[in-house]
């Protein structure tokens, strides 16, 4: 095989208040989907970075990684043109900070949503991928570790000459 296989990467954030958990709206090729505030690694950031940064696009609130709730690696074919997309997952957990009442969200975002548990499991049709509620899932029944778990050598923040 000549073609190198290369999953994407994501980031999650599993945010829980008062017994739900915030989820974004978001359009998608496939219409209208729920999901954790979550998107792909960008270079140069660890993946503590970057879940604080999509939760920060696509929630206009602040977030700071506390835990790893889990990796994840899942499959997606793209109804509308067959792509076959492999993800790996991080999902973190933390503490939610102000909501910056001036900040736009991200493109796409339609508006972010506190959802229970039990409305979680109902909208699962609508869900962008299993992994949304396998996530809180494991939140739920305690699943945590810590975020030393994943290292990032230096070289990550820093450009190669």
């Amino acid at each position: 095989m000549d073609t190198r296989w290369k999953p994407n990467v994501t980031v999650a954030a599993i945010i829980e208040k008062q017994g739900r958990y915030l989820l974004v709206e978001e359009h998608t090729l496939e219409g209208l989907r729920l999901n954790n505030p979550a998107g792909h690694l960008d270079p140069g950031e660890s993946p503590a970075e970057g879940c604080a940064r999509e939760t920060l696009e696509e929630t206009a609130h602040s977030f700071k990684p506390t835990a790893l709730v889990g990796i994840y690696l899942s499959r997606f074919q793209r109804p509308a043109t067959g792509e076959d997309i492999t993800y790996v997952r991080m999902a973190f957990c933390g503490e939610l900070g102000d909501l910056q009442a001036r900040r736009s969200l991200d493109e796409g975002i339609v508006r972010t949503v506190w959802m229970t548990p039990e409305e979680v499991r109902a909208s699962a049709a609508r869900h962008r991928s299993p992994l949304v509620l396998r996530c809180i899932e494991d939140h739920l029944k305690g699943q945590r570790y810590p975020l030393e778990v994943i290292y990032t050598d230096p070289a990550v923040h820093h450009p190669l000459a």
